[in-house]
């Protein structure tokens, strides 16, 4: 079980044989650069090996692995001060997927893994920026609602296009902190319409869920080879370029000043 998961740093990763195939290449790419001392964001690995066992335990992640999940969050929140769901400076998270062959554009993230209505407020006072920390929220329910719950993208994108032609602007820029906070109730209607659920307030023991979820839709999809996790770091009010060239299968990234 604690070959599952592979801090980016570890030096587990060295005596493996082949770390491709359980880390996916941006993975083995991550933990190598990790090993020789190379600046890359804190971070873990969830390897393939896991999805094997996922389909194995009748689609469910077991205990130990939850467990293991837990505790490499926790070193990202003692390595940069944040603590995921804290109301006063919330650690977010972005998840990111990969394979242990390339596969362009079949690939599928979420970014800012941790806001919910409550954290989103903390966003916004730590970073004194209202309309930054709420169109973040907004982009996280997007991308959430897409990739797990399954809404097709394109029902967001008409009710951005559609609200700003009622307010008369063109641009997503030219709408402020109080569009948001609308566009985020209507996007959660339109979760709730096409699924019938209500969308989750994003604690660490509801990601873990709704990642069994994501294994589940990415079969459906046909997306087979999609089999490794990775967890990342997140810095400053945007992600680092390098973030974007070394990712797997899910990455969580954290704000970090």
């Amino acid at each position: 079980m604690s070959n599952l998961i592979f801090n980016f740093n570890s030096i587990k990763t060295k005596k493996l044989k082949y770390p491709k195939n359980i880390l996916g290449g941006k993975g083995a790419n991550l933990a190598e650069m990790g090993r020789l001392g190379y600046p890359v964001p804190s971070g873990f690995t969830i390897s393939t090996k896991v999805c094997e066992l996922f389909y194995q335990n009748k689609k469910n992640l077991n205990n130990k692995i939850k467990k293991n999940i837990n505790i490499e969050i926790k070193k990202i929140e003692n390595e940069i001060g944040k603590k995921f769901g804290d109301l006063q400076n919330p650690l977010l998270l972005s998840v990111r997927s990969g394979a242990r062959v390339s596969m362009p554009g079949m690939m599928d993230t979420i970014l800012n893994l941790g806001l919910n209505d409550k954290t989103t407020k903390a966003l916004s006072d730590k970073t004194s920026n209202e309309r930054f920390a709420k169109d973040s929220y907004r982009r996280f329910i997007q991308m959430y609602g897409n990739v797990v719950m399954g809404v097709e993208n394109y029902f967001f994108e008409e009710l951005i296009d559609n609200y700003k032609l009622t307010k008369g602007v063109l641009l997503d820029t030219e709408l402020g902190p109080d569009d948001w906070d609308g566009l985020i109730k209507n996007f959660k209607n339109l979760i709730f319409e096409k699924t019938k659920k209500i969308f989750p307030k994003m604690y660490i023991n509801n990601f873990l869920g709704r990642y069994v979820q994501y294994f589940c839709r990415g079969k459906a999809k046909g997306q087979k080879l999609i089999e490794n996790l990775i967890i990342f770091l997140e810095s400053g009010e945007q992600l680092l370029i390098y973030n974007q060239w070394f990712l797997v299968i899910w990455e969580m990234i954290a704000l970090q000043e």
